[in-house]
């Protein structure tokens, strides 16, 4: 008797990392600009993780090296006429300004989500109430109350200013979830989900913030860029926080001692291309959100 043995082939299922790994690099591929905004924060941060190792802290402190001293291999950003080494100022202040934009940021998306959510979905007298807060939010000048309550804050931290800044940039967010919450709360896949006895918190949860998830980052990009400009320009007019390097306040500095008129570069020359690499890289993942957030967008750009 011959017993035939029929060879079998083994398909083993693709692993989830790896196709969560493709699926990564795809959109990375498939979003250039996203790609090239990333790239651009992400240089800045490696100047500080690097630059960190290479300096000490206190050269970043008032009277750490001699005055107004031009760079040089000792002092690769040169000095201010604070006695303070540049470079250091830089790789000290670059963290501490993205820290207040991605606070300010997250505070900002946090409440205006919530508030969005809240006010699309039940609509009625919530609308009312929150669309009403937001409109009247928008009208007031941010930032005459920012300086308003900078200047009454007796210590100002990092953290304080981010909570600040996020309290007041709430509405824009605010407004663009409400208005998507709105058209979502009317499609089929919630109506549903009602029936299916999923309660509000569950539907909202569940069904229509994950449909959310283009507005939520676009908005909470916004949010970043317009922290970062609030903040700087509270530092610049001499408010924040005091003793800790930021980029506004190496301008302030540099614009209270004359620094453009003694033709000293350095001191503001890297604070302004650092914002300008901030603000572009933030730009650029911006309007490529767009083409998510915005589906007329999808056939008219590619980035």
């Amino acid at each position: 008797m011959t017993t035939t043995t029929a060879e079998t082939t083994i398909h083993r299922a693709p692993s989830p990392v790896g196709g969560a790994v493709r699926s990564i690099f795809a959109f990375f591929a498939d979003n250039l600009l996203f790609t090239a905004g990333i790239l651009l924060l992400l240089a800045l941060y490696l100047f500080g993780l690097i630059g960190s190792q290479m300096i000490s802290p206190k050269m970043a402190d008032m009277g750490a090296a001699p005055l107004n001293l031009r760079p040089s291999a000792e002092h690769l950003l040169g000095t201010d006429g604070l006695g303070r080494d540049m470079f250091a100022v830089m790789v000290i202040g670059i963290p501490n300004t993205f820290k207040i934009g991605f606070l300010a940021g997250a505070v900002g998306v946090f409440i205006g989500a919530l508030i969005g959510l809240m006010a699309g979905y039940y609509k009625g007298l919530a609308d009312t109430i929150f669309s009403s807060f937001a409109d009247i939010m928008l009208v007031i000048p941010a930032l005459a109350i920012l300086i308003t309550v900078s200047a009454y804050v007796r210590v100002v931290t990092v953290e304080i200013m981010a909570v600040i800044v996020g309290l007041l940039s709430w509405p824009l967010p605010a407004r663009l979830i409400r208005a998507q919450t709105l058209s979502l709360r009317e499609r089929l896949f919630v109506e549903v989900a009602r029936l299916s006895g999923l309660n509000d918190f569950e539907i909202i949860t569940y069904q229509i913030l994950p449909n959310l998830t283009a507005y939520l980052a676009a908005s909470f990009v916004g949010a970043v860029s317009s922290g970062i400009l609030a903040a700087v320009g509270l530092e610049v007019l001499g408010l924040g926080p005091q003793n800790i390097p930021t980029i506004g306040r190496t301008l302030y500095y540099a614009f209270n001692y004359s620094a453009l008129f003694k033709g000293m570069w350095w001191w503001w020359g890297p604070p302004i291309v650092t914002l300008a690499t901030i603000f572009t890289g933030l730009f650029l993942m911006s309007i490529s959100l767009d083409k998510y957030a915005n589906p007329r967008l999808k056939g008219a750009m590619r980035g």
